[in-house]
């Protein structure tokens, strides 16, 4: 995990799993481990685009684009340039 990511680490074990503490590791699943459903990645897309200033599409809010963590970590680098 990259310094620049801890909040992000942060936000998903505190607020979106209630789970303060919990390490999250690049290849944590997200969505296909059902740690988060629906309602949390319409909350954590929110999350990333006010913590990152990044736009992420809807289309992009599935297990596809960011499952893991470090898959959600890459699309943020990439938006950010």
């Amino acid at each position: 995990m990259l310094p620049d990511f801890q909040k992000l680490h942060i936000y998903i074990a505190d607020k979106l799993l209630n789970q303060p503490g919990l390490a999250l590791s690049a290849d944590t699943r997200l969505i296909t481990s059902g740690l988060i459903d629906s309602f949390h990645r319409m909350d954590l897309a929110l999350f990333v685009e006010d913590e990152y200033g990044v736009r992420l599409d809807d289309t992009e809010l599935s297990g596809e684009t960011f499952d893991t963590l470090g898959q959600l970590e890459a699309l943020i680098e990439q938006r950010r340039r």
